[in-house]
């Protein structure tokens, strides 16, 4: 199974279709009048495909169990077609097409299987996604190919060279994978003066996004939320919310994080952790997402 533990839950949804094909009329007259032997075609077999759309993970080896909140099976004829409609809805890590097309293929099969006394030609066919939403994919539209980014690691003993940037080329790392080029990669000391001098820099050379890394601990050297907070024009305190939350699943010490984000001017600002792993894990809670916040307020300015 494919590991997900660094994915985001969101709403995930999905809707698959089949199609059985009956062949003769009286076959489709049976079902609507409720003369199948076997019992009523369609509560029988929408019945099998809610078994099957929360069973799926028993049997496809690589599906991933998961919550199942929603679904809903529906038939419609069309001439001797039946269609077969699943619906599946979660709030989860990863998505629920698989779910939806092993319920419309379970609901087919079992109406093939009720039929088929009074049928020898009845034939399943196009199982198949009509469509799905949720993940990251809704998102890959979105990503912008030309905002500006920074990457400032904030650090004593880096700037000093006694240790070796890890957590500053995460970023650089995870901003590649979005099409991002970093235009400044810097490492400077961790110091309020410093740290304002270098943001303000920034921000008047109209760079859209600065990232942060390191100095936002507990240790009263770790100055940087003191540098960028009384510079931040429009904090965003959902930002490192989110970050922070995200962290806590995996491990109990996010919640010491002190990182801030907002704008300053037109520059977006996040302070992300100094530890290589703090760092890759508030990428991962905020990217791709945080880059809708470039369309709001690009129709801010222009309204």
């Amino acid at each position: 199974m494919n590991n997900i533990t660094n994915k985001v839950s969101s709403l995930r949804q999905a809707i698959a279709t089949a199609i059985v094909k009956v062949s003769k009329q009286e076959t489709i007259d049976a079902i609507q009048q409720r003369k199948v032997p076997k019992g009523d075609v369609f509560e029988f077999s929408r019945a099998a495909g809610l078994l099957a759309i929360k069973k799926t993970s028993d049997v496809i080896p690589d599906c991933h169990p998961l919550p199942v909140e929603y679904a809903a099976i529906s038939h419609s004829i069309e001439g001797l077609n039946i269609i077969v409609t699943v619906e599946v809805h979660t709030i989860y890590k990863t998505g629920v097409e698989v779910e939806a097309m092993h319920g419309a293929s379970i609901t087919a099969l079992t109406m093939y299987d009720m039929l088929k006394p009074l049928d020898k030609g009845i034939e399943i066919s196009t199982i198949k996604l009509e469509n799905k939403k949720g993940g990251k994919s809704d998102f890959k539209d979105s990503y912008p190919s030309n905002l500006r980014c920074a990457v400032i690691v904030c650090s004593d003993s880096i700037a000093a060279g006694a240790k070796e940037d890890r957590a500053g080329k995460v970023i650089l790392q995870k901003l590649k994978q979005f099409n991002l080029n970093t235009g400044i990669y810097m490492i400077i000391p961790d110091e309020v003066a410093v740290i304002q001098s270098k943001i303000k820099q920034l921000v008047s050379e109209g760079y859209n996004l600065v990232l942060f890394t390191g100095g936002t601990g507990l240790s009263p050297r770790d100055v940087t939320p003191e540098a960028i907070t009384p510079l931040l024009d429009r904090p965003i305190p959902g930002i490192m919310e989110a970050a922070r939350q995200y962290g806590q699943q995996r491990t109990p010490y996010a919640m010491l994080s002190r990182g801030v984000a907002g704008f300053i001017e037109n520059t977006l600002v996040i302070t992300l952790p100094g530890s290589t792993k703090g760092t890759e894990e508030s990428m991962d809670a905020l990217f791709p997402y945080i880059f809708h916040i470039f369309r709001v307020a690009e129709g801010m300015r222009h309204d």
